[in-house]
């Protein structure tokens, strides 16, 4: 497992048992080749700690938080942020950044207060893919 630098990696903290987030961590994966965006599970005791930190409870996981050297980000800025980090096509999401934060965020905790229910969740985090495993950061 790769180790954390906090000063120059993209760390992105996400509920480890949701499949609405799994899929959003394959598809950053998938759109991610050069491998900048490392991951680690709310649960997972970084993810727990980094979470704490950062003045969210991780037993009540309801944003995910990305963690860069430009600072973190959490809701609706930690999705545009993701984009800006991706890059090309995907930073056309940052046409929304101009939108009040507070209309974002209404949308962005709408779809995690029902994450569970759409989409569905595990009793444990997930079981990494080979692809993941090199990228999940647990410590």
């Amino acid at each position: 497992m790769p180790a954390y630098n906090p000063s120059h990696d993209h760390l992105l903290l996400f509920d480890g048992v949701c499949h609405l987030c799994d899929a959003s961590v394959r598809f950053i994966i998938r759109h991610d080749p050069m491998g900048k965006i490392k991951f680690a599970p709310i649960q997972s005791p970084l993810g727990s700690r980094l979470y704490t930190q950062h003045g969210l409870d991780p037993a009540a996981p309801n944003a995910m938080l990305f963690i860069t050297p430009r600072g973190a980000f959490q809701a609706s800025d930690a999705a545009l942020e993701i984009a800006r980090t991706l890059g090309g096509f995907w930073k056309l999401a940052l046409i929304f950044k101009p939108l009040p934060r507070a209309l974002r965020d209404t949308a962005y905790y709408f779809i995690a207060r029902n994450r569970y229910r759409w989409f569905g969740k595990d009793d444990a985090c997930m079981m990494p893919t080979k692809e993941l495993k090199a990228r999940v950061i647990e410590s």
